[in-house]
Parts: structure tokens; C-alpha cells; sequence
């Protein structure tokens, strides 16, 4: 089976094809500045061919029309037809709670991803316009929608409510949804693998560490709890995004700049986080240049994203009366070694034990935590892409199976 796996933002349109067979990707790419000047789609074919097609690519559907082209294309192609494409995955941002698992997508489905609009209406009109030009360009192929807050959805009341009247979660469903999910369900399974451990019986903690950046604790298979809330803005302080902020700091800094929502949220999302903080960028390694140069703000930011995940971490070790497994992940946890250095320095009276000699240089798959450690410390690279292909081939075998 061969799986298109897309991820369509505002302004891009991401994919890989897949063999399902050995799991090997055949192809990947994106589009970039969609419906903007200067547009180009970047192919690269698993033989390490690689093209860029500059062009006039002004909406999904022609993108996506552009990339189908490419992979049938006799030159820089890998498929005959597009007859070879037997399903699509599509990542999904905002299930809000219609969604608990993957699922294939019909009206009904349709319909539901278009009342969420409001809760990610940057992110789910994008993504229902991928869905949408496939059915014109593939009439009849079968789509499956792989959200990323489904797998928080196993949450209790006590970890996804707000102290807010509870007439406002039943009107407009003001609650924690937490993001990332398909991410930490991939790192939580794969760890378990890796450790010979049952994934249903195990209390764990995975750091999915980038640009955007969550927490997620995960007992007994099941989301527990996860620090990225409503919007993807609660929780860490990550690259530009400010993360636990008090809502009398919002209300008093849009009075004293005389900010209008748009203004706010634009300052809260784009410019404050690690980028506000350090004055220097919202890109780690250039903030760890900056601090090895003795720059003291740079000092401060990476102290503060250090201490915010270690205090998350003891949060949820608390939450779930113990702790398994601690996994680092996404661009920032499976390659800064500081980073894992700073945040479980000081958490070795949990059981946490990290083991220098194995982090130091790590950027691979594997145990970082000492022999003795209680607590297995593992950097797993994640592959949200084939966790998508997983449940897309999941669904349509069971559909076919129906």
C-alpha cells in the first residue's frame, strides 16, 4: 500500500509518500510561499535526487495539483500513476472533543473540522482545503484525518478545565485540548519498544522540544495530562511564543502600549518567548553561541527554558504518583545535548540519573540515562509523518474489512 501523507498549513503544503510494506518513505517535499511571490516546490526522491520548481503556485489545490504532478512525472517521478496512491493522511490540528482517534473522512467528519474552524482558524481551513482538493483531484480516494489533539482527548475534567464558569466550556468549549498529540503517541510507543517495556503500564514523560514546544505525561497508554492548552500559547516559554502567562500581564500591557487584539496576540505568539527574552533569536543554538560569548540575557533564557521543563516535569511526576520513563524529542530534544543536560540536572532525586558520557554528542535514538537510573531517560527521534501513514493504512483496512 502507498500512502500520501499531507500537511497543509497556510502558507505551505508538506508531504511524503509512503511504502507501506516496509514503512520507507519514496518521496518528500513541500511547497513554500504559497499564493505569495518567489513560491517553489523542493522534491526529494529516496535516491537522494532532489529538484526545486520555482513557479506561480497560488492556492492548495493547484499546489498540491503541482506536487502529484511531480511524483507521476517521468524525470523526477516515482509512480507510474496516480492510481498507485491508495489512501491520504492528512494532519489534522483540532479535533476539539468530536475526535478521540484518527479517522476516515466523510461528511459527517467534513462537518464536524468545520464547526472546530473557530478554535484553530489559522490551522484548520488550510488543512480542509487539502482535504477538499483531493476529492477533486482523486475523486473516489480514501482520506483520513489524524488530529493532533485526539490523543489528548483521554484527559479527566481535573486536567482540561479552566477555573472559569462552566456555562462558558458548555457554550463555546473553552477547555484544554493540548496539541502535538500524534508526536507524543509515536515517542511514548517507540520508547517502549526500544525498552522491552509494556506501553499499557507505564508512567511517562515526553518532551517534545522545538520551535513550539509541550509536555505531555502519559499513563497507562493514555494521555494524563499535557502543558500546551486552548491554543498552542499555554504552557513552556518556547521560541517566539511567551508560554504561562498571567492574564493581568496581557490585559495591562494592551492598555499601557495601547494594543488591539490582533496587535497582542501577534506580540504573544511571534515575539516574546526565547526571542523576547534573549534579544538574540528564537533559534537555541544561535542563543547557546550567544551565551558561550557571554552574553547574560542569552544566559537567562536558556536558565528559564531549563527550569520550566524541569518544573512541568515535577509537576506531572506528582500528577501520576511516579515516573517511568522521560523522553526527549522534536528538534531541540533530540539534538540539544545541553538542553537535556540543563533539565535533568537537577531532577536526579526522582530518579532521574543522566549519564554524561552518553548524552554528550547524542543525535540519534536511544538510553542517555545511567544503568542504575530508576528513571530511563531515552531521546526518540519523532515521526509524526508515519505515525499519520500508520492510522491512514489502520482505517482504510478497517473500512475495507466493514
Amino acid at each position: 500500500m502507498k500512502i500520501l501523507v499531507l500537511n497543509c498549513g497556510s502558507s505551505s503544503i508538506k508531504y511524503q509518500l509512503f511504502n507501506m510494506d516496509d514503512q520507507s518513505v519514496i518521496a518528500k517535499g513541500g511547497v513554500e510561499k504559497l499564493g505569495m511571490k518567489g513560491s517553489f516546490l523542493k522534491h526529494k526522491h529516496a535516491d537522494g535526487r532532489q529538484i526545486v520548481f520555482e513557479g506561480e503556485i497560488l492556492d492548495h489545490k493547484s499546489g498540491i495539483e503541482y506536487i502529484l504532478g511531480v511524483l507521476t512525472s517521468s524525470k523526477y517521478g516515482c509512480l507510474e500513476s496516480l492510481e498507485e496512491i491508495d489512501a491520504v493522511g492528512h494532519r489534522v490540528v483540532h479535533g476539539g472533543e468530536y475526535f478521540a482517534s484518527s479517522e476516515l473522512i466523510n461528511d459527517e467528519v467534513i462537518d464536524a473540522l468545520v464547526k472546530c474552524t473557530d478554535l484553530a482558524p489559522l490551522h484548520n481551513p488550510p488543512n480542509l482545503k487539502g482535504i477538499y482538493a483531493m476529492e477533486e483531484l482523486i475523486p473516489g480516494i480514501p482520506q483520513v484525518g489524524v488530529f493532533d489533539t485526539a490523543f489528548h482527548q483521554t484527559m479527566e475534567a481535573q486536567s482540561y478545565m479552566y477555573g472559569i464558569p462552566y456555562v462558558l466550556y458548555e457554550k463555546y468549549g473553552i477547555r484544554r485540548y493540548g496539541f502535538h498529540g500524534t508526536s507524543h503517541r509515536y515517542v511514548t510507543k517507540r520508547a517502549c519498544e526500544l525498552l522491552g517495556v509494556e506501553y499499557e503500564n507505564q508512567k511517562i514523560i515526553s518532551c517534545h522540544l522545538g520551535n513550539g514546544a509541550s509536555i505531555a505525561a502519559v499513563k497507562d497508554g493514555k494521555s494524563f495530562d499535557t502543558s500546551m492548552g486552548f491554543t498552542p500559547i499555554e504552557g513552556l516559554v518556547m521560541g517566539t511564543r511567551s508560554g504561562d502567562l498571567d492574564i493581568g500581564v496581557v490585559t495591562y500591557i494592551m492598555e499601557k502600549e495601547e494594543l488591539g487584539l490582533k496587535s497582542a496576540n501577534t506580540l504573544f505568539n511571534k515575539h516574546s518567548g526565547m526571542l523576547g527574552l534573549s534579544g538574540v533569536s528564537s533559534d537555541m543554538r544561535e542563543i547557546e553561541d550567544a551565551k558561550d560569548s557571554g552574553n547574560e540575557r542569552a544566559k537567562m533564557a536558556l536558565d528559564i527554558y531549563n527550569y520550566h521543563v524541569r518544573k512541568y516535569i515535577g509537576s506531572y511526576i506528582a500528577g501520576m504518583n511516579g515516573l517511568d520513563v522521560l523522553i526527549f524529542t522534536g528538534g531541540i530534544g533530540e539534538n540539544a545535548d545541553t538542553t537535556r543536560a540543563g533539565v535533568a540536572s537537577e531532577l536526579d532525586y526522582l530518579g532521574i540519573k543522566l549519564d554524561e558520557s552518553k548524552n554528550n554528542g547524542f543525535r540519534s535514538e536511544g538510553v542517555i540515562s545511567t544503568d542504575d537510573s530508576p528513571v530511563k531517560v531515552v531521546v526518540v527521534p519523532t515521526n509524526e509523518e508515519l505515525m499519520i501513514a500508520l492510522d491512514t493504512e489502520k482505517k482504510v483496512k478497517e473500512h475495507v474489512k466493514l
